[in-house]
């Protein structure tokens, strides 16, 4: 028997593939929840003139997951990393947000 075809058939492998599996489906549903909500901020955000990004929040949020990384057992550098990259995403949608509410205003301005 190959090697494949034992891992194909193996129970524990099978089982803990469906439960990698699940944890994916479970980020990403928690992913989409969370742009879902970073999106609202972003337009609050818009409407109040307040900035897309928001260096303090993000330094606070940094080092609150870095520390809950460490309790967690995952590597914080691996955390900082994966919030950087969400918050740069956050941050790009946020600033199209703003120019779309800046180009809106400019809109009714000018009617």
């Amino acid at each position: 028997m190959n090697v494949l075809a034992a891992q194909a058939v193996d129970p524990e492998l099978a089982r803990l593939r469906d439960s990698i599996d699940n944890f994916d489906a479970a980020l990403i549903h928690l992913l989409a929840e969370r742009f879902r909500c970073t999106q609202r901020v972003g337009e609050l955000k818009a409407r109040k003139g307040i900035p897309p990004s928001d260096p303090d929040r993000e330094a606070r949020q940094v080092a609150r997951l870095r520390k809950l990384a460490v309790e967690a057992k995952l590597d914080p550098d691996f955390a900082e990393k994966f919030l950087a990259f969400v918050v740069k995403e956050v941050i790009r949608h946020h600033q199209t947000i703003a120019a779309t509410h800046e180009s809106a205003i400019d809109n009714e301005r000018k009617s």
